[in-house]
């Protein structure tokens, strides 16, 4: 098939012949006749051959629609609240507050590295203690289906009645979640040590937990949690049985969510008991995110455990 800059060409050949035919014959006196067929004919091919090479030449180009790049995001909380402590020998109140802040590292598109920085305080009798640290989470995910990888962190605490020991734990552990449309289940386990500096004694730490959290609107999560601890500590077994409800709620358009959680773990050890009721409420702002959904499925999804007690035997 010949090109359109072709038919140009032969169109205004023609054109161009018909037209010197025509001018010929018109000198014999014939310019009615055949000779104006002709002119017509080669105008009719120069003009559309000349419309089909315009057409092309303003073409418009169409553009392949953007695709989103992984990016980096996360969020910074802030919360306060209270403590209620049930035991055998009488109940106590006290006074929590802390926060936290993670970031998401996309290293490509499903590879992915997650840093977390928090910190908790607790003030009971007159007494404050604190404990503060991070993680560093790396993992696998396909925000349609699941997420995979692994965790560690390292914890310090300090306060009233430590001295100068210098006391820290550590965690490691594998991690995964799974996505089915507006739920997401998470689950964790783990194992470490809580240690002090310059002694060669440490206590053993174990434990895992599960989390479902459902999205009733893209900003709007409700989480449901269970877990499970051990401390052996000298010979006892320190058993935590952690469950917590928390709801959060991000204002439309904006970086801001607002959150309530209420925390209980019972702790046991040797026939004693002891109940830690910690509610909280809390601010977040986030950063590249849309919603939080968007926030679980692409960015910051990953955490660690929360103990309502900065260490369960203080």
């Amino acid at each position: 098939m010949a090109s359109k800059s072709g038919c140009l060409r032969w169109g205004l050949m023609l054109f161009t012949l018909a037209y010197a035919d025509s001018e010929a014959d018109a000198e014999q006196g014939n310019a009615m006749g055949v000779p104006m067929y002709r002119l017509l004919l080669g105008a009719a091919i120069a003009a559309t051959a000349t419309s089909a090479f315009a057409a092309d030449a303003v073409a418009p180009i169409v553009m392949e629609p953007e695709i989103a790049q992984p990016h980096i995001s996360g969020y910074v909380e802030a919360y306060l609240g209270g403590l209620y402590l049930s035991t055998d020998f009488g109940d106590e109140n006290a006074t929590t507050a802390g926060g936290a802040g993670r970031v998401n590292f996309p290293i490509d598109s499903r590879w992915n590295v997650q840093t977390d920085a928090f910190v908790d305080s607790l003030w009971v009798e007159g007494l404050n203690i604190y404990g503060y640290g991070g993680a560093v989470h790396g993992y696998w995910r396909d925000p349609s289906a699941y997420a995979l990888g692994g965790f560690a962190s390292l914890t310090g605490y300090g306060g009233d009645g430590f001295g100068d020991a210098d006391i820290y734990s550590f965690a490691v552990g594998p991690e995964a979640q799974a996505y089915f449309g507006n739920v997401t289940v998470y689950g964790q386990v783990y194992y470490g040590q809580l240690r002090a500096s310059g002694s060669p004694e440490h206590i053993d730490n174990w434990g895992g937990r599960g989390v479902v959290r459902y999205f009733a609107q893209d900003n709007l999560r409700f989480d449901a949690e269970l877990g499970f601890s051990r401390l052996s500590v000298f010979g006892t077994d320190l058993d935590t049985v952690t469950g917590a409800l928390q709801a959060m709620y991000r204002f439309s358009g904006t970086p801001v969510s607002v959150f309530g959680r209420y925390q209980l773990d019972h702790i046991s050890a040797d026939g004693t008991d002891l109940n830690v009721h910690k509610y909280v409420i809390g601010l977040r702002a986030s950063f590249g995110s849309d919603t939080l959904l968007d926030e679980d499925r692409n960015g910051a999804t990953m955490d660690t455990y929360r103990p309502g007690f900065v260490l369960p035997f203080l």
